[in-house]
């Protein structure tokens, strides 16, 4: 949409090809409904979250900047609040309303829609883009911007059209993986604890007991294995690691507190209450869900007065408690990931306009392009900064054409 309708205000004649019966399907389904539109922070930290591509964007991002797209959102009747991490939402905490205002820029520049418009491929004469065909109709053109999404989440229509269609004229496809996706894990423990959320946890990814990542923040347990903001994260390097080695997560139940301070809290705690039983102190420490688990990877009776809880024993909890250990064996389906990873290879696509370095008349934007970052706002203004870009770059084109 911000392509189409960039395009269009650059003086294009535009027509945006929608697959499904309505606009925006995929972008009023983000940050659980709404809508994490982009990240408060300068654009060298907003590159560092996108690893080693991240480069890639900076002059996309610097065309359209995150304060350009939260001034382009205020201008138009949505304005923001910024929250915890720098994420910026509107302050209707409504992505129904970010689909909205962004079907009505394209409405208002004059850009053609057509619905269930599925693109079969790409039309290509003498080495230049000169159409599409859709639905068998020919639809002739001078330029095309691909921003057809990832392959996550197919119900609203993204099932990775795009690779297909560029890996038709000659664009290398980064494989596809899933990135930002829930995580699966092994035995009965996650599935014993459904439904709990830990808040204000560090979580901790070991490759054969060698940490490469930690997040603080929450996370949540499933019937599959674990999901949540830092899980989220920490996938991408999980999904990387699991054909390596050995992965598991670590979760420390009790940053707040150094050993010392924890193994201080323990010891006062039993000595205050000596005569309470084991099972019973435990829920002075933890979520209810997680009271048996404990009394079971502990190896001490439930009934067990404090006062009797050996050092030893004592010792054996606050492990547990600072390095509560799953073992990671999969992540969820590409489908459930928020975010696809792969894609068009950065090196064929001019980053100064997002247009294809191998067919002419051709432009790429979003998350078609190998580009993907964590959680926080940065995936959506990537796609919102190519998107500007190879808008108004393709417009450009056409115009030049024209002369």
């Amino acid at each position: 949409m911000i392509a189409a309708g960039r395009a269009a205000e650059c003086g294009a004649d535009t027509v945006l090809l929608e697959k499904m019966a309505r606009l925006g399907n995929k972008l009023r389904l983000t940050g659980k409904g709404r809508c994490n539109l982009t990240n408060d922070t300068d654009i060298d930290n907003f590159v560092s979250h996108f690893g080693p591509n991240g480069r890639f964007l900076y002059g996309a991002l610097s065309r359209f900047t995150p304060r350009d797209l939260v001034t382009f959102f205020e201008r138009r009747g949505v304005p923001t609040v910024t929250e915890r991490g720098g994420r910026v939402f509107p302050a209707s905490n409504d992505a129904h309303q970010v689909a909205d205002v962004l079907a009505q820029y394209v409405r208002e520049n004059g850009v053609q829609i057509r619905y269930k418009s599925r693109v079969d491929r790409l039309l290509i004469e003498d080495g230049r883009l000169c159409g599409v065909m859709a639905r068998s109709e020919c639809i002739r053109g001078k330029a095309v911007v691909i921003a057809t999404g990832g392959a996550s989440y197919p119900a609203t229509g993204s099932t990775g059209d795009g690779y297909r269609l560029a890996g038709s004229v000659g664009h290398h496809i980064v494989p596809i993986r899933p990135a930002l996706v829930p995580l699966e894990t092994e035995d009965d423990i996650a599935p014993k604890l459904q439904g709990l959320s830990l808040r204000h946890v560090r979580a901790t990814l070991l490759l054969d007991g060698t940490p490469l990542a930690s997040e603080f923040g929450e996370m949540l347990f499933t019937h599959f294995g674990v999901s949540g903001p830092i899980i989220l994260t920490l996938s991408k390097r999980a999904n990387e690691s699991l054909s390596r080695g050995k992965a598991e997560l670590s979760i420390d139940l009790k940053p707040a507190l150094d050993d010392e301070e924890l193994d201080e809290r323990l010891r006062r705690g039993l000595e205050r209450n000596g005569k309470r039983r084991y099972h019973n102190l435990l829920r002075d420490l933890l979520p209810g869900k997680m009271v048996d688990i404990f009394v079971d990877l502990t190896r001490i009776p439930e009934d067990k007065p404090g006062n009797q809880i050996t050092a030893e024993e004592r010792a054996r909890l606050h492990r547990l408690l600072k390095d509560f250990r799953l073992k990671v064996v999969g992540t969820r389906p590409i489908a459930e990931a928020i975010v696809t990873a792969g894609g068009v290879d950065t090196r064929e696509i001019d980053p100064r306009t997002m247009a294809s370095r191998l067919v002419e008349g051709l432009f790429f934007c979003g998350e078609v392009i190998d580009i993907d970052a964590d959680t926080g706002g940065y995936n959506l203004q990537a796609a919102f900064s190519t998107g500007y870009v190879a808008g108004e770059a393709a417009a450009h084109y056409v115009s030049e054409r024209h002369e």
